[in-house]
């Protein structure tokens, strides 16, 4: 690694931190306490239940948000370091450490690209990053303190390592290629926040049944430790707390942009045949995009595949708020491969536009103020479940119809190669919704 290509990629992270000032500063600084950070301190509350012995699906956070802990128990256990510094002090590291990851996932999912610039991609790498940080997902998690950029990294990471099989795969070392992922990193994601078990459904139709078995075995083996030092708190999970759905806030509000949201929107409301109605479409986009990461599995492109895959996780998850789509990041990365076809360097731009705009709430605002027509305001409402399935749909028309056996544009990178070349070896340098979920509507 030369000297030279260190010096890029400093300054491609002081153009990362630089960009991210300005937000950083309106959310961590000039926000209103009462609103500071409020889902961190979710987290951070649910490490200190368990150390106080409050019982942890009773507990709620501060007025005015009175938040419940939706998350699975292990997720409390994973949220003790939460606890070893002043809530303000964890509140920046926090924001410090999502730029790290975004950085990192940058580097992964654009690394086709990136290597184009050669030394100089430390810098692209950077300037990326910061365009990253204003995506409307992207800024919410920091406004929140959300933990999407973990659970995108650990599953960016996962699919996209690489292990020894023979004979190496296209701008791979020889005996190195990539190999469907480990399973050990969706397993953990899936133990804090359960939608990466979606990645298993795709492991089962690819037929990656060593990596299924690992990633469900850690999951399986987190969550059953978390069961004997936490027996009350995992029986109330999955008992009581899982089922209910209304704990993580207004499902039919604007931040709810997953299908069942849309359809409690403009559908016949909560009852059988919307539950009926919201089964079918889910069944439909799983099959879809599920035939889709199959597709994408077999031609070696293992960002798609995490990209198309989030992106259904997204779609059929019950909740999912606004910034749950962090994904985008790396559909955008997908779709741009390594930039030399003008149809997908517009469509990534396009992709990342959609998500650095407010639509979900311009819609909103449409709606109430009555001046276009009800079913325009509703579309706008709606954008981000139109822009995954949207994204899917791209993914397909830009990636996947390669003739198989055809070299993709550039070599998959691994995770673990991001982190040492010349693309990421920086790696650790790391939406506006109504206040609380209580009025997120």
């Amino acid at each position: 690694m030369t000297r030279s290509a260190a010096g890029w990629r400093a300054l491609g992270a002081a153009v990362l931190l630089l960009a991210a000032v300005p937000l950083a500063w309106h959310y961590l600084v000039d926000y209103p306490p009462e609103n500071w950070q409020v889902d961190l301190e979710v987290y951070r509350e649910g490490a200190r239940a368990l150390v106080t012995g409050v019982p942890l699906y009773d507990l709620r956070t501060d007025a005015p948000q009175f938040l419940p802990f939706t998350y699975p128990p292990f997720a409390a256990l994973a949220a003790l370091p939460l606890l070893a510094a002043s809530f303000h002090a964890v509140g920046w590291l926090w924001t410090l450490a999502q730029l790290a990851l975004l950085w990192w996932t940058v580097g992964v999912a654009f690394r086709p690209f990136l290597e184009r610039f050669g030394p100089r991609a430390g810098l692209v790498q950077g300037l990326l990053a910061a365009g990253g940080a204003w995506l409307l997902p992207v800024s919410e998690g920091v406004r929140y303190g959300q933990v999407n950029a973990v659970v995108v990294a650990l599953c960016l990471w996962d699919v996209t390592r690489r292990g020894r099989v023979a004979g190496g795969g296209s701008g791979t070392a020889p005996g190195r290629a990539w190999a469907g992922g480990s399973g050990v990193g969706v397993g953990l994601a899936t133990a804090v926040k359960l939608t990466p078990a979606v990645f298993w459904l795709h492991w089962a139709a690819a037929r990656r049944w060593r990596v299924l078995a690992v990633s469900v075995g850690t999951a399986v083996g987190v969550t059953a430790a978390t069961a004997l030092v936490l027996p009350a708190a995992s029986a109330s999970y999955w008992t009581d707390a899982l089922l209910d759905p209304g704990r993580l806030g207004p499902n039919a509000g604007t931040s709810n942009q997953s299908l069942r949201g849309l359809l409690l929107r403009v559908g016949p409301g909560e009852g059988p045949l919307a539950s009926a109605l919201w089964v079918a479409l889910a069944a439909a986009v799983v099959v879809a995009g599920l035939a889709l990461s199959r597709r994408l599995d077999r031609l070696g492109e293992p960002v798609a595949v995490v990209a198309a895959v989030g992106l259904v996780a997204y779609l059929v998850s019950p909740v999912s708020w606004v910034h749950h789509l962090h994904w985008g990041v790396v559909v955008a990365g997908a779709l741009l491969g390594d930039g030399r076809v003008r149809g997908r360097v517009v469509a990534a731009a396009v992709a990342a536009a959609l998500l650095w705009l407010r639509l979900p709430w311009w819609g909103a605002s449409l709606l109430a103020g009555g001046d276009v027509p009800r079913w325009l305001a509703r579309a706008v409402q709606s954008s981000y479940t139109e822009l995954a399935l949207l994204g899917l749909v791209a993914l397909w028309w830009f990636v996947a119809r390669r003739p198989a056996g055809t070299a993709p544009e550039a070599a998959a990178a691994p995770a673990d190669d991001a982190v040492s070349g010349a693309v990421s070896g920086a790696a650790g340098g790391a939406s506006a919704q109504p206040t609380s979920r209580a009025l997120r509507a």
